[in-house]
């Protein structure tokens, strides 16, 4: 296990951690910004439709920014202030860090998802 990935298992096995997040449906398209304590599970559910609401009605799939948080409230006040943001404040938050609107789910799946046991099937 790298160290990097080693970090990002024992925090999340030791401490809670928040995401705040934002997809998108194209480059440019319609945003979702959202709070999880469980980016990938809830990143799937928006990808897979299984959430009733704006992600669903506006395809809104794609994973194009995230913040990690240790305080929830933290979290939710960024969310909050995210939200009454204007649109180009928002895309400007994206392109520091992913200029090119790439999908940061399976990139994430990669890092923080739990590794293999050596020895199980």
């Amino acid at each position: 296990m790298t160290g990097e990935v080693y970090v990002l298992y024992n925090l999340r096995m030791k401490d809670h951690l928040y995401y705040v997040y934002i997809l998108a449906s194209r480059r440019n398209g319609t945003l979702y910004i959202g709070v999880s304590n469980d980016i990938l599970r809830r990143t799937w559910e928006h990808k897979n439709d299984l959430v009733a609401g704006f992600t669903k009605k506006y395809g809104v799939h794609i994973l194009v920014w995230y913040e990690i948080y240790n305080d929830i409230d933290a979290a939710i006040a960024r969310e909050k202030r995210m939200k009454r943001w204007n649109r180009g404040w928002k895309i400007a938050l994206i392109e520091k860090t992913n200029s090119g609107w790439n999908d940061l789910y399976e990139r994430l799946l990669g890092e923080i998802a739990l590794p293999d046991i050596p020895g199980s099937p």
